[in-house]
């Protein structure tokens, strides 16, 4: 199993839903996020992804580490993810950039029949359902 290092953003809005966005030429929604570049840090990948993927930034000294996260990656068959977890609060409105089709805030209790990413899914709604 080949493993993928990616650093991945937790992001809440007021009523407490969660953003996930979808890739172009794929079904499953995530967090936004990608992978992490030889040598850069992961909150120094998650600022440049969050910039390219929502065309905003936040405020790194205030980003919140969840923790490194294992899961099967959701558009690469065979791989695992590696990945850094941090909540974040954007600093102004996310819109979908660069490869991002599309973005939905989803309850995180109920969060429908939206097709989420096993990270997603396993993961991050269950921390997200611990802290709100």
């Amino acid at each position: 199993m080949t493993t993928i290092r990616i650093v991945a953003a937790v992001v809440l809005d007021e009523r407490n839903r969660l953003l996930v966005v979808r890739k172009r030429g794929t079904s499953a929604f995530m967090q936004p996020g990608g992978k992490i570049e030889p040598g850069e840090q992961p909150i120094e990948a998650l600022v440049r992804e969050v910039r390219e993927e929502l065309g905003v930034g936040f405020d790194r000294a205030a980003a919140d580490e969840l923790g490194r996260h294992r899961a099967p990656a959701a558009n690469e068959p065979g791989h695992d993810v590696d990945a850094w977890l941090y909540s974040v609060r954007l600093d102004g409105d996310p819109r979908p950039q660069a490869e991002i089709a599309e973005m939905r805030w989803i309850d995180v209790g109920e969060p429908g029949d939206v097709p989420l990413a096993p990270l997603t899914e396993h993961t991050v709604l269950a921390l997200v359902r611990d802290r709100v």
